[in-house]
């Protein structure tokens, strides 16, 4: 029996960035939903409940802290590992974003070799494995 694709929600306001992470992760064994949105990504949240979420934290109509402090508040999202992707990359950042309940931290421009391995080491071990 074949196993089932693990859902990654990729939440990203950026065409060009969905674009680039979509072509990097498609030729996975991964089922990619996308949200441009806080609200759409909360949406989709409840409505499929992915196995992993990569959330921009700067997005056109909210940020992404917005979107992880309402996840974080349910618990039925306490086993979901969540990796903040940003442009912010100042010395304290990573710390504040893992803080706020994010579980790994990757900066933009993202590291094309380094995400595949990220998403799957958050998607194998879970929430707070260690730091992207």
């Amino acid at each position: 029996m074949e196993e089932q694709p693990r859902t990654v929600l990729l939440v990203e306001d950026d065409d060009t960035n969905r674009k680039l992470i979509r072509v990097i992760l498609g030729g996975k064994h991964y089922r990619i939903r996308e949200a441009t949105s806080a609200d759409q990504a909360l949406e989709v949240l409840r409505a499929d409940k992915p196995d992993l979420l990569l959330l921009d934290i700067r997005l056109g109509d909210s940020s992404g802290l917005d979107v992880i402090r309402a996840i974080r508040a349910d618990p039925a999202f306490d086993e979901m590992p969540a990796v903040a992707i940003t442009a912010q990359a100042m010395k304290n950042d990573e710390s504040r974003f893992l803080a706020e309940g994010f579980d790994g931290y990757m900066s933009k421009p993202l590291d094309t070799r380094l995400l595949p391995e990220v998403v799957e080491r958050f998607l194998r071990e879970g929430r707070r494995t260690g730091h992207a």
